[in-house]
């Protein structure tokens, strides 16, 4: 699991503030409506408008947000103005960068990310420059405690998990993209899942130190507050004993 992913697992844990969440739910209805018009209001049979929903279930977005985004993308324009733009680069101390955004103006965008890049002695980059690191996968992650954990991973593997990481109070369960649902659906029976997501995960990650891992995640945090992006992936890793001190400050 790379260290930005504990990061957001702590944030998670912790909970978000009213101005955090609000901009969260903000960025899930987008995903919400080109989910629907690329592959129709019915998340039956539209697998990313069913992981969009289900991320706003993860996040607590009220129902009748979630209805209201599928409406205004079923008859409305809002959706077909979105456009995906992925941006790649290195920020502070060299971690490599991928950011995916939804976006109205792509010129704005890629101004607005460049320009952070560059304030925080980061630089964007061109097309494939970091993203041959990563590999798409699905993360589910999963409460359990030490006793219950070999037989979640056991039962999670059974049902066509590539990986299983134990961590203190979860686990997170690696798949490839298409098996994920399976598994979910095999776990939930029996386990309380916290999230279900498809993500870009670093094939090899860069350990920090306390003072540089502070930097780059404060950098990460705030780039992921931009408007118009919707997430950011790193290959940021650090040592338990960093993830403790960073723990006890956020």
């Amino acid at each position: 699991m790379s260290g930005h992913s504990k990061w957001s697992q702590i944030k998670r844990q912790k909970g978000v503030t009213d101005a955090r969440r609000g901009q969260l739910f903000t960025k899930i209805t987008r995903e919400i409506m080109v989910a629907v018009r690329e592959g129709g209001p019915n998340p039956e049979s539209n697998f990313q408008l069913r992981l969009a929903i289900q991320e706003a279930r993860n996040s607590n977005m009220p129902l009748e947000n979630v209805e209201r985004a599928i409406k205004r993308a079923s008859g409305g324009p809002e959706a077909s103005d979105l456009t995906q733009v992925i941006l790649e680069g290195y920020g502070p101390h060299g971690v490599a960068v991928l950011v995916q955004a939804l976006t109205n103006n792509r010129n704005r965008t890629i101004q607005d990310v460049r320009r952070f890049f560059t304030h925080h002695n980061g630089n964007l980059g061109e097309s494939g420059c970091v993203s041959w690191l990563f590999e798409n996968k699905g993360i589910i992650t999963v409460e359990s405690d030490a006793l219950a954990a070999e037989g979640i991973a056991l039962q999670a593997i059974d049902a066509g998990a590539e990986d299983v990481k134990t961590e203190k109070g979860y686990l997170e369960i690696y798949t490839q993209p298409q098996d994920m649902e399976k598994v979910r659906a095999a776990l939930e029976k029996e386990s309380p899942i916290v999230s279900a997501e498809l993500s870009l995960v670093p094939q090899t990650t860069m350990l920090l130190g306390e003072k540089e891992a502070v930097q780059t995640l404060n950098f990460l945090d705030h780039l992921e507050e931009l408007d118009d992006v919707q997430r950011v992936f790193s290959n940021i890793d650090f040592s338990d004993s960093v993830l403790e001190k960073l723990h006890s400050r956020s």
